[in-house]
């Protein structure tokens, strides 16, 4: 397990009800309904905010990699991100997609730059050896 050597930031929310209920942050920036998943209705559910929080950690991984290598990025960069909820040998697990968008970034940069991304992302770092990450640059 990795300990971290300075605390840079840390997240502090009120969660009730499980997948029925709600979550707040404890800044009063997230107040949301929480619903299961494939149900109509209002509220998000937890696969969601994964797919968020992943996708906009990882942009911000790129950024970092391509100031560092002087490499400027399309502004119109955009991640799809889809995270699957199934079942692996009668325990529940997730699966991910990061469809990454780079137009017009030459083919090797784009995935010289996905990959570490990837190395340094805290999400791809933190799920490293236990979800399925598949990475297309589209």
């Amino acid at each position: 397990m990795t300990q971290l050597d300075k605390v840079l930031y840390t997240a502090r929310t009120h969660t009730t009800g499980g997948r029925d209920g709600g979550s707040c942050s404890s800044d009063g920036r997230l107040d949301i309904k929480l619903s299961m998943p494939g149900i109509s209705g209002c509220g998000t559910n937890p696969e969601q905010l994964f797919a968020a929080g992943w996708s906009a950690c990882f942009i911000s991984a790129m950024k970092i990699e391509a100031g560092k290598r002087k490499i400027t990025l399309p502004a119109d960069l955009a991640i799809d991100a889809e995270v699957d909820l199934g079942t692996t040998l009668g325990a529940y697990g997730l699966a991910v997609r990061l469809n990454v968008s780079l137009p017009g970034m030459d083919r090797d940069v784009a995935e010289a730059l996905v990959q570490t991304a990837h190395q340094v992302c805290p999400y791809s770092r933190a799920t490293r050896g236990n979800v399925d990450v598949v990475i297309v640059i589209v």
